[in-house]
């Protein structure tokens, strides 16, 4: 039996690569900030140091999929707000962008949880380690969260922070001293930086595409993330992605970020609910899961069937 003809598809990618010129995307607000650091934290930093592609290079990778047609249904923004809310990611996969960070190593450490990334880090068994620690001040000592065991909650007075600042202060001179010393006396740098804080500067290059970007900040914008690493990700989704492909932003911000997301579970009880089944709303709740509906149904102006 003859194997089906592809020609219709190879006739539009020829037309498109072949006989029409193809340039690479710029976007002038990004190229605006390209190479220019953004602080965060004390001593921290984000700056883009190269990209790859633009809203225009998502909706371009899906035409290419849909066909040719496609491009007299849609506007490019209501494609990518389609594509964004049926979860149709490859198109967005199109697009990468390289950053350079300095961050702390306990936020580095939760950072590259992200394994949907390429990085370089900087060593410091080749090199010294970077003179710099991440400092809190007097007010940004917070307690841990009675409800959420790897959250916090809440902050100490500003006379107690200051005892708790002041006591950072000498650890992380002790430590430095401690590391500069072993230096001097030939220890390996492998082994001399053993105990230096987790406050600690790195450095890093960073490449990731736009659609594991996304899902990064997803995690790491979210209220309940370390304050810490959320500052980061405010600054590359706000300052960045939005600048590099603001109809996707718009379209991640609808659709994930602030969208309200529904279990099945929490479905039915907000069903049993709006039918006045009191009864079967309890009957159907999870304990485990109460909380977490509890801040949903707030946000529908709805009060929980157990309150």
């Amino acid at each position: 039996m003859p194997h089906a003809s592809h020609a219709p598809v190879l006739d539009f990618i020829e037309m498109t690569e072949k006989d029409t010129p193809m340039e690479r995307p710029r976007v002038a607000a990004l190229d605006e900030i390209l190479g220019k650091p953004i602080r965060v934290l004390d001593d921290g930093l984000v700056r883009v140091v190269d990209y790859m592609g633009s809203d225009e290079s998502i909706v371009q990778a899906a035409r290419v999929s849909y066909g040719a047609g496609t491009k007299r249904i849609h506007e490019d923004r209501g494609l990518i707000r389609y594509l964004m809310r049926h979860r149709h990611t490859t198109p967005f996969e199109m697009c990468e962008i390289k950053l350079h960070v300095r961050v702390p190593m306990d936020a580095w450490r939760q950072w590259i949880r992200t394994r949907t990334a390429s990085t370089n880090e900087y060593s410091t068994r080749y090199s010294v380690a970077i003179d710099s620690a991440q400092k809190t001040s007097p007010e940004a000592w917070r307690m841990q969260s009675k409800k959420n065991k790897q959250g916090s909650e809440d902050y100490f007075d500003k006379a107690t922070g200051a005892k708790f600042s002041e006591q950072e202060t000498e650890l992380h001179a002790q430590a430095r001293r401690l590391y500069e010393e072993r230096l001097a006396a030939g220890v390996s740098r492998e082994q001399a930086r053993k105990d230096l804080p987790l406050s600690t500067y790195t450095e890093a290059y960073w490449k990731i595409n736009l659609h594991n970007l996304l899902h990064f900040l997803r995690l790491r914008m979210d209220p309940h993330s370390q304050e810490e690493i959320r500052a980061y990700a405010e600054i590359i989704g706000r300052e960045i992605v939005s600048r590099w492909c603001p109809i996707t932003w718009e379209a991640f911000l609808d659709y994930s970020m602030n969208a309200l997301e529904l279990s099945a579970t929490e479905w039915r009880i907000i069903a049993s609910m709006t039918a006045s089944d009191k009864a079967g709303a309890l009957e159907i709740a999870k304990n485990r899961e109460r909380d977490e509906l509890e801040a949903k149904l707030r946000q529908l102006h709805l009060g929980a069937p157990w309150e």
